[in-house]
Formats: structure tokens, sequence, C-alpha cells
């Protein structure tokens, strides 16, 4: 068994999902594993990982009004606004998804299916940068 692990920078544009397929992908084929396990871990709790609909970009457009009606910026229900009006919506939106994702190495390639993407889902109103740390273990 092998593993390798590295952090990957992101610059998100705000509160929508960025693609980080191909930087993953491009760097698990780099660490020349066969089979294994990439688990992937955002340090962040304003901000996410998914896997997605990688094809049909309204699918996305679609899951940020959700969660806009879901959980809106401003609600009077939280107290903790300390960064604004997006700040708890942003920790309330982390909260309901994932920080950590873990996909299968087969042959060589992310076992992802034909129309799944990796995605940064920002939740903040600004972008920010946000660090994604990926550790891959296999042979």
């Amino acid at each position: 068994m092998r593993q390798a692990q590295t952090i990957v920078g992101v610059s998100t544009r705000g509160r929508t999902l960025s693609d980080i397929s191909s930087t993953v992908r491009e760097w698990v084929r780099g660490q020349g594993l066969t089979n294994g396990l990439l688990t992937l871990f955002i340090r962040h709790t304003s901000a996410s990982l998914l896997i997605q609909e990688n094809a049909d970009p309204d699918v996305r457009a679609d899951l940020e009004r959700f969660f806009a009606r879901l959980v809106p910026d401003g609600d009077p229900l939280f107290e903790h606004t300390t960064e604004g009006p997006d700040d708890m919506p942003a920790h309330v939106r982390c909260a309901l998804t994932q920080t950590q994702l873990a996909v299968p190495l087969i042959d060589g390639a992310l076992a992802l299916g034909t129309w799944q993407g990796i995605y940064v889902y920002e939740h903040r109103a600004r972008g920010a940068r946000r660090d994604v740390v990926l550790h891959l273990l296999g042979e």
C-alpha cells in the first residue's frame, strides 16, 4: 500500500459550485496508483464538497435557488452575524452538505459516474480561498 496527499487551493467566486474534477483527476493520475480510495476534505465551515451533475448547469443553479429559499440571508432566527447576514446561513448550508468525500480509484481512474463531477460549494456571498485536502491510499 502507498499513500499520497496534497492540498489544493480553490478560489471561489461567491455562492456557486466550482468544479475541481479535472484538478483532482490530474493529481490522482500523477500518483501512479491503480486501485485505492481518494478522500477529499475541505478545511472550512462555510464551504462544502459535493459530487453533483456535471452536464447541465441548470442543476447547479437550481440547487443554489433551493438553498437560498431554505436558508435565507439575514434570517432573524440567527444571532451569529459576526461577518454579515450570510455568515450563519453559510454555516447551516455547510452542516446540511458535506465536508468530506470518498471516491474509489479503479484501474487508475476515479470511479465517478458519467454525469458526476466534484465541486467546492461556496456558501458565502463573496468569493474566498478554500483549501481541499486530498489523500490517496492504494496500490
